[in-house]
């Protein structure tokens, strides 16, 4: 068992009147818990996420000074939740493009094959070499054409389902508001 790969991840967030604007979109007019978040926060959790696997559980964990500081954390998670609930959903919508395109693609190939060995081998006799090696060719052809989608549905799927899965993690986790020690 990996023992170097944590069943928890903090995402630790100082939030009070100052750096409330640092997690935000400065160019974004709307209101604080509409607004995008900005570039250094998504780089920040993204890296603080590294870790996560299947079974483990994210917190945010926001820390405020004062009591008027904790205003600052429904409108930040709320912004931080749908951020992210944006993401899984254009990564869902990526996955089903994908799977789209690779049975597509599969239909395809599978149909080209079919027409390459079912009719050509009809036309042609069979009886001069040059015709069988041109046959073998044929069948080199059909294999690398059925390639690509094989591939693509056995292997690229997983890398969607993962990030689907940290996403909707990102998005539903729970706030925890740590209170200053003074």
């Amino acid at each position: 068992m990996n023992e170097s790969i944590p069943d928890k991840v903090n995402i630790f967030l100082t939030v009070d009147m100052h750096t409330i604007k640092d997690y935000f979109n400065s160019h974004d007019p709307a209101p604080i818990y509409k607004r995008q978040l900005s570039n250094q926060l998504r780089e920040y959790i993204r890296g603080a996420v590294t870790s996560v696997r299947r079974n483990s559980v994210v917190f945010y964990k926001f820390k405020c000074n004062s009591e008027k500081d904790r205003e600052y954390t429904q409108p930040l998670m709320y912004a931080i939740r749908r951020h992210y609930s944006y993401e899984m959903e254009h990564r869902i919508k990526q996955f089903k493009k994908f799977k789209v395109r690779t049975w597509t693609l599969l239909a395809v190939s599978l149909v080209v094959v079919l027409i390459i060995h079912g009719f050509v081998p009809m036309l042609i006799s069979t009886e001069n070499q040059i015709v069988l090696g041109l046959l073998n060719s044929l069948d080199i052809f059909s294999w690398v054409l059925l390639w690509r989608p094989i591939d693509a549905l056995l292997f690229s799927w997983n890398p969607y389902l993962k990030d689907i899965s940290l996403l909707n993690k990102l998005a539903t986790s729970e706030l925890i508001i740590v209170e200053n020690d003074k």
